[in-house]
């Protein structure tokens, strides 16, 4: 098994002690571990002030951004969680994930929280992906 943690240059840099992806080598697979993805562009500032569609655009844009600096895409992601501030935003939220999750969708957790770390942030979700060793 190989592992490595890194900060790919397509997103900001992370404020903090934290890696925005860890990739993991097993046998043939490589799984990829996104750090949860806020409105941050790339940077380092906030896109949707107080718009929670736009805000959720920018995480989904973060995360293909990661997948596709590491080789992988979309489609390749398995898992997700997402934090939201608002659950009446759900609908919302579910359009944009259409639009970023055109197959078969990954597996799949919503969580409403009363705020993430910084009380202008609406959304932010954590991925998991897993592609082919090239």
């Amino acid at each position: 098994m190989k592992k490595s943690l890194t900060n790919p240059d397509t997103v900001a840099r992370p404020v903090g002690t934290y890696s925005q992806l860890a990739t993991v080598e097993v046998g043939d697979a490589v799984f990829l571990y996104l750090a949860g993805q806020v409105a941050i562009d790339k940077e380092g500032n906030l896109v949707g002030q107080n718009d929670f569609p736009r805000q959720a655009e920018q995480v989904f844009e973060n995360i293909k951004a990661i997948l596709e600096a590491s080789g992988a895409t979309m489609d390749d992601v398995i898992k997700l969680n997402t934090y939201i501030t608002d659950m009446t935003n759900r609908s919302e939220l579910r359009a944009i994930y259409r639009r970023y999750f055109t197959g078969t969708p990954p597996t799949s957790t919503l969580v409403q929280v009363s705020q993430l770390a910084s009380p202008e942030w609406l959304i932010e979700v954590e991925a998991v992906a897993v592609m082919g060793k090239e």
